[in-house]
This record gives structure tokens, sequence and C-alpha cells, in this order.
């Protein structure tokens, strides 16, 4: 592998819905002459390959794919009575860290040729990216693949629901909104603390916006602020 100044590797949670913004901020980077690696399984790189509309990944020489074997494990049928719409059966696949392994060797290879190394990883892949503490020339940043929008109901819902500064008509239609808790299963949330701890070597947050946007509480009063590009 020859020598680089900058490399970018690419980390998408391994499950349909968190593929394609992964992909496409990719194809983003790799306008910049940055090469791009995005590791991930055999199937879901396949998944992923598939959907794209408006561009040929073949045709970008700067996006490398890397396609590890996905090793056993049990996987339940879903259940078609359930209360919710999620995908409960997943929820044990998650909990296995599919790609740990070889990610762990592919950022060993990388970061030995490279004088900078950016690693971009869904925030569900945080303790597979861990090994990025080993590294001086290795930062990594999460990607959130919610909308932001999503995103600040989340953070709204966790600080209590408060009323939002000078915003009544907001307000009102984010209280019709289903808590979090009736869309989720309880398993779940366990895997998502999971990854808590390792929000500690994140270098910054990637979110899926065209707009910057901060959220703060002040008075009780929940207030967005939003900052144009």
């Amino acid at each position: 592998m020859e020598n680089l100044d900058v490399v970018v590797v690419v980390v998408p949670f391994v499950a349909q819905g968190h593929l394609n913004q992964l992909l496409h901020l990719s194809r983003l980077l790799s306008a910049y002459n940055l090469p791009v690696h995005i590791a991930g399984t055999t199937t879901h790189n396949r998944q992923a390959k598939l959907r794209i509309h408006g561009w040929n990944h073949n045709s970008n020489t700067n996006i490398h794919f890397h396609e590890f074997e996905t090793p056993q494990f049990e996987s339940p049928p879903p259940n078609p009575t359930s209360s919710t719409k999620f995908p409960s059966h997943l929820i044990h696949h998650s909990k296995h860290h599919l790609i740990y392994e070889p990610f762990a060797k592919l950022l060993a290879n990388i970061s030995n040729t490279a004088r900078r190394v950016v690693v971009i990883h869904d925030f569900l892949m945080s303790t597979v990216v861990q090994d990025v503490v080993s590294y001086p020339n290795v930062e990594a940043y999460v990607f959130h693949c919610a909308s932001a929008f999503t995103t600040f109901s989340y953070m709204w819902e966790e600080k209590g629901r408060p009323c939002l500064e000078d915003d009544d008509e907001s307000y009102m239609q984010l209280s019709k909104l289903a808590t979090i808790q009736d869309l989720v299963p309880r398993e779940f949330f366990e895997f998502i603390y999971t990854h808590v701890g390792c929000e500690k070597f994140n270098a910054g947050n990637i979110h899926d916006t065209s707009k910057g946007f901060l959220v703060t509480q002040s008075n009780g009063q929940l207030v967005l602020l939003i900052q144009c590009p």
C-alpha cells in the first residue's frame, strides 16, 4: 500500500437504513480526492451498491470496499404478532461485533501508511472502532444517520419534553409524537447504552442534515439554534 496523506475509513452499521447515508457521504468526500475505505460485511456492502441511484460506484476510483465475511450467529425469525414494527429479531444480531477483528486489522494497515486517518462510523458501531485510541494518527467521528429532526426529538424527550422557547406551535406538534419507549423495545436500548462509554474517544459528531444545529436548555425551556452553512 502506497504512502498517503489523509485517508478516510467509513464504518456503517450493518443494517438496512444505515447504509445509504454513509455511502453518499463517502462519495462527497471522495470528490475532494480523498481515498475512502468502506468497511462492512459482504452482504450489506452488496445491498448498498445495488440501491445506488444516480452514480456508478465502479467508476469512482477513490472509494474502496472492504467486504468481511459474516460469522455464524443465532438469528431467530421475526415475530408477526409483535406490538411494534421494530425488527426486534435482529437485536441479537446487532449485539455481535461482526466485523471488530477484520476492522482492527484494516485500521492497523492503513494507519501505518497514512499521515492521518479519519474514521467516520455509525454510533451503533462505536464498540467496533474502539481501537482508534491505539493510534496517534487516527481520529474518529460519529455519524448519526437519523434526520436532524429525529435527533432533536430524541434529545427533547431525553430532557423530559420541556417547553420550547417562544414556540408554542412547535411544542404542540412535538407533543403529539409517540414516545421512544413506545417505538423501540427495551433490549435495543440496552444495546445502545453499550456504546455510550465509547463517546470519550470521539473527536466530533456528524449529522444527516444540510444545516448545523445546536440544542441547549435555558430557564427550563429547550432552545433550538440553527445555523445555516
